[in-house]
């Protein structure tokens, strides 16, 4: 066996909804980040999808973990078995003899401290990383959508992802104005399982809140192609009798304007405070959106109609930021902006 084999190559996109593994230029994995573990022994028993199944499912003896929050590591052990996890469901593709030498660039949230930075950096050696290089996702997101990060002109981005959003100006390989806001994906889950208990009187899990979100997710209550209400059903608060609601767009559209305001304010003070020379770049270029939360049916419109500068979402917004760690672990001796210690 040739020793070029012993060394593997991977790119990670280590969020807190899912987890995106790129190698060779392809999606090898594409799984929940969720873990299952044992409440008496500590093993994992599931991860991805198989825990994914689980969540919000689970007997006494079984707990359902989201190692991420907001973007970051908020349980070690939880994130280390997982990453470790995934790293087994690629290997196992590949018969190896031995354990390979892991080469591996993960994104991270722009606004990270050193403490998250250093999480994230253990947990992927502890799973077997040799070398480790971080990249902001802001960055990541900009590389995959096609952006030249490293040229003298003012690129925007607009990162949704599900624990926190991400805002930045992009210049000469650096972030020169960002912000990053927990205000993404779950924030609007939570807005609609509030909603249904209010207006509907019907208590709902995350899993289905998402599946609304998916199905009829709107922020502007005129669309061009309406999508079909979407039929929830679940217990009465009142009575826990099981009751039936249909919920269209233009509710959904209603129950997540003040979040999708706060992403605006956001995006303004970015703009706000991004030197003139990058802000009439960013005019003349638009401003790019990426992430889960890109695919909210509308959001590009409503934003183009607030900030008065055009929105553009990216191709496959979903892998955007999978796709530029993958660019960046092609070039990691170029990339100035890659994290190493």
């Amino acid at each position: 066996m040739a020793f070029s084999f012993l060394t593997q190559e991977i790119a990670m996109d280590l969020g807190t909804a899912n987890t995106v593994i790129f190698q060779n230029d392809q999606i090898v994995l594409d799984e929940p980040s969720i873990v299952a573990i044992d409440n008496h022994s500590g093993r994992c028993i599931a991860i991805g999808r198989q825990a994914k199944l689980m969540d919000e499912r689970t007997n006494p003896g079984i707990k359902t973990v989201r190692p991420l929050r907001d973007g970051v590591i908020a349980d070690f052990n939880a994130a280390e078995m997982m990453i470790k996890g995934f790293i087994k469901q690629v290997n196992s593709k590949r018969h190896m003899i031995f354990a390979p030498n892991l080469k591996i660039v993960v994104g991270i949230p722009s606004g990270s401290t050193q403490v998250e930075i250093r999480a994230v950096r253990d947990s992927c050696e502890h799973a077997g990383g040799r070398e480790v290089y971080l990249i902001y996702e802001p960055m990541a997101a900009a590389l995959g959508i096609g952006l030249d990060v490293e040229a003298p002109k003012g690129n925007m981005v607009v990162d949704i992802g599900g624990g926190t959003a991400e805002i930045a100006v992009i210049s000469l390989g650096g972030i020169v104005q960002q912000d990053s806001i927990t205000t993404a994906g779950n924030v609007f889950n939570n807005d609609i399982q509030y909603y249904l208990r209010q207006q509907h009187n019907i208590k709902i899990g995350e899993t289905t809140a998402e599946k609304i979100k998916i199905g009829v997710g709107s922020v502007m209550a005129e669309l061009d192609e309406e999508p079909e209400p979407f039929i929830v059903r679940g217990p009465n608060l009142m009575t826990a009798h099981p009751v039936e609601a249909s919920i269209t767009y233009q509710e959904i559209a209603h129950c997540l304007d003040k979040s999708v305001a706060k992403l605006e304010s956001s995006i303004l003070h970015v703009l706000e405070m991004t030197p003139p020379e990058l802000y009439s770049d960013i005019v003349e270029n638009g401003i790019f959106l990426s992430g889960g939360g890109a695919l909210l049916r509308g959001i590009a419109k409503r934003f183009t109609e607030k900030v008065n500068i055009q929105f553009h979402v990216a191709e496959d917004p979903l892998h955007a930021v999978a796709r530029g760690t993958c660019i960046a672990l092609k070039k990691v001796s170029n990339y100035s902006f890659l994290i190493t210690k």
